[in-house]
């Protein structure tokens, strides 16, 4: 109580703490008081009438309990009075004998005497039964088989109550009635066909249903009286029970099982689309049954039967057992694909079992799946496997063909945009697609792994692609006049890493929930270097033919006939500019590429001939013409690779610069400020070398031993440091045959 008290004051200190949290909530202190009393009075009320309510309630079951004692009582008198009375009443009963064994005779001989009509007219009941059976007046013909039956079982009963040792007259009996099997059997039969062909006969014939189910219905409530009989006597008449309810549910079922299986028209053999065709026909057959029995069968048989629901457990079960049979069968991998859609997809969509006319009654949701887990789990292994050989398979005759299309003596085909393409990126991705849109019918998980597959195997046909790009450059170089087309082609394999990089991405928006998908995204980089670098090899060995024709042309750089006024560098631009007339073809981030290197090379073979030391210049009037012909020429290139990458709005790197800048250094007339002219050009171009420092004063003619030592020296004590945007232009270029020794003497 002690512990409750302090409870309750530190409940009550916290509400007043709680209501008194600003001085202005004094002033309302009596309103709070008199409302606190006033819940404290009316909980105070409720306790009082609950406490009161309950011992009303002790009252009255205090009451209930003294009555109820009183009963007990007075019946325990009254069963006293029945057991005395009972006593007293045993040797009456045994008195009585004679009349129980008197009465059981007398009814004997009223049965016989009530049977002995039905008894002499048996054999004309069984040739009426017999024809009404032949005229399918089945309703009638059972009416006589009961009264056959009733006959038999009513006089085997009665010989069975009188004397059930008896075998001789129960024999001869059921000899004399013996044609009454026969009837039922027969009767049964005709029964069974009707229910076989329920589905057709609903609609033709109900009333012939509705018979039928009548029939087994009355046999039914013979089988509950029989048998309820027998657990009070013992005695059961041959032939019972029938059960022809049970029967009529295992007819349906073989009725449908045969139904299911007889829809297979077509093997492998006789037809490629067997099992898509066997699966379409299953599906019409079992939906139009399955709207006939809601919708007709239903009114034929009682509400208990359930028989639409019987009917939906029946095909369902059947149908399992059939697409379990399909799936042991060694299918190939579109058949797979047909028959996981049709058991995944179609079963539970609107074009079977969720039909809008088959509903409430039918809830997919709740329906079994018609293959367990582990036969779809070995069905998708077995088709990723087959998947993972055709794709290898398919990849590899693309890349057989697309290797003939690249010896033709005719262009290539252009897209809509003028770029050479070959048909392989087309080919690849439209088997993708395909096979993708094919397993996304069947689930999400299957087109994931699908993409993954598709990837994976991309990934490894790149290789080879790779691979067989260079065995043509490789075969081209060795005769440049073979194949007729070779340039076009090679741009035709540039374009297409381009094509296969954006077809790569397009997929794996069209086909990928989520990007973080495991498996999926780390692919993509991988195929990208892969394409990135094909396409490079591209593109260098088209520079590569670019440089061979302009070979003979860059050897006259630098030399005498050059400075007599030789048009070379005029031809390098007009022959740069008729190959990029060709590389148009080529899409954009390719071909801004090949205009950066070619651009790079050209400046740089000019360089090189420069550092080769093809001329010496004699004099100062000859080294400024000199340097003043390298600055035209500079501006001449400049110009060419302006134009040719004014279609991408961006400015050329300033490689041309670099020629000037060592045209600034020959032209340099007062050889005192010739350090500091170089000073300037190592400080633009951290890659010179000290040989490359050597070539070019060696170039000018003019410099004495020691002031080119004193000049690599001091440059050699103070390296420049590259700024990390700079790209290396003189780090390429070697000075053949000659070391700084020599050009120091």
């Amino acid at each position: 109580m002690k512990e409750t008290d302090r409870e309750a004051v530190a409940t009550a200190v916290q509400r007043v703490a709680g209501m008194l949290q600003r001085p202005d909530q004094l002033e309302k202190v009596e309103q709070y008081r008199r409302r606190e009393a006033r819940k404290k009075a009316s909980v105070e009320a409720r306790l009082k009438a609950a406490i009161q309510s309950q011992l009303d309630g002790v009252r009255t079951g205090l009451s209930q309990l003294h009555t109820a004692l009183s009963d007990v009582q007075d019946i325990q008198r009254s069963l006293a009075d029945v057991s005395k009375d009972w006593r007293q009443s045993i040797n009456t009963i045994e008195s009585l004998r004679d009349v129980k064994d008197a009465v059981v005779r007398h009814s004997q001989l009223a049965a016989a005497v009530e049977n002995l009509k039905n008894i002499f007219s048996v054999p004309e009941i069984v040739r009426e039964t017999q024809d009404l059976i032949e005229q399918g007046e089945l309703l009638q013909a059972h009416r006589k088989l009961m009264d056959l039956e009733c006959s038999r079982d009513g006089l085997m009963y009665e010989q069975y109550r009188m004397d059930s040792g008896n075998a001789r007259d129960m024999t001869l009996i059921h000899s004399y009635f013996g044609s009454t099997q026969g009837l039922s059997d027969e009767l049964a039969k005709q029964l069974w066909v009707v229910l076989q062909r329920s589905l057709v006969t609903v609609r033709r014939d109900p009333t012939l249903l509705v018979s039928v189910v009548r029939i087994i219905e009355r046999e039914e409530k013979i089988d509950r009286r029989i048998l309820d009989r027998k657990k009070q006597t013992g005695f059961i008449p041959p032939g019972r029970p029938k059960n022809w309810k049970e029967k009529m549910f295992a007819i349906l079922e073989r009725t449908v099982t045969t139904r299911i299986e007889g829809t297979q028209a077509d093997t492998r053999e006789s037809d490629r689309m067997w099992l898509v065709r066997h699966l379409e026909i299953i599906r019409k057959c079992v939906l139009d049954d399955l709207i006939v029995a809601r919708n007709l069968m239903v009114q034929c048989f009682p509400p208990r039967y359930q028989i639409f629901r019987s009917l939906l457990n029946v095909y369902h079960q059947a149908l399992s057992t059939r697409m379990q049979e399909l799936a042991s069968e060694d299918l190939e991998a579109n058949e797979i694909v047909s028959l996981l859609t049709w058991v995944l997809n179609t079963y539970t969509s609107a074009e079977m079992m969720g039909n809008v006319e088959l509903a409430p009654e039918v809830d997919v949701g709740v329906l079994e799946p018609l293959l367990s887990p582990n036969v779809v789990s070995e069905l998708l292994d077995t088709y990723m496997s087959t998947l993972t050989s055709n794709i290898i398979a398919w990849l590899r005759k693309a890349l057989e063909t697309d290797k003939k299309d690249w010896v033709k003596e005719t262009e290539p085909e252009a897209d809509q945009d003028g770029y050479y393409q070959t048909t392989l990126p087309a080919i690849v991705f439209q088997m993708f697609e395909q096979n993708l849109q094919v397993a996304a019918q069947i689930s999400e998980d299957l087109k994931t792994k699908v993409l993954v597959l598709c990837l994976q195997q991309m990934n490894s046909f790149l290789s080879r692609y790779k691979e067989e790009v260079q065995l043509y450059r490789e075969e081209h170089l060795r005769k440049r006049q073979h194949p007729h087309c070779y340039v076009q082609y090679m741009i035709a394999l540039i374009n297409n890493c381009q094509t296969l990089k954006e077809s790569i991405v397009s997929l794996k928006r069209k086909y990928l929930q989520h990007d973080t998908e495991e498996g999926v995204s780390l692919s993509q980089p991988s195929m990208d270097g892969l394409l990135d670098a094909i396409a490079e090899e591209g593109c260098s060995s088209l520079l590569e033919e670019v440089f061979l024709d302009l070979e003979q042309h860059l050897n006259e750089l630098m030399t005498k006939k050059w400075l007599l006024g030789s048009n070379a560098v005029d031809i390098i631009c007009v022959t740069v500019e008729d190959y990029f007339n060709d590389f148009a073809r080529i899409k954009k981030p390719y071909r801004k590429r090949m205009i950066t290197e070619a651009h790079r090379r050209v400046v740089q073979e000019y360089l090189r001939a420069v550092l080769q030391k093809r001329i010496s210049f004699r004099s100062a009037e000859e080294r400024k013409e000199g340097a003043e012909r390298m600055g035209r020429e500079a501006e001449q290139l400049r110009f060419l690779f302006c134009k040719l990458a004014s279609g991408f709005g961006e400015e050329m790197d300033g490689h041309c610069d670099t020629i000037v800048a060592v045209a600034e250094v020959i032209k340099l007339t007062d050889p005192s400020l010739l350090y500091l002219e170089v000073s300037t050009l190592v400080s633009k171009y951290p890659d010179i070398r000290d040989d490359h420092i050597g070539a070019l004063l060696a170039v000018r003619g003019d410099a004495s031993r020691d002031m080119k030592q004193t000049i690599i020296e001091t440059l050699e004590q103070g390296p420049a440091q590259a700024s990390p945007d700079y790209v290396p232009i003189f780090r390429d270029i070697a000075v053949p045959s000659l070391n700084v020794a020599k050009l120091l003497k």
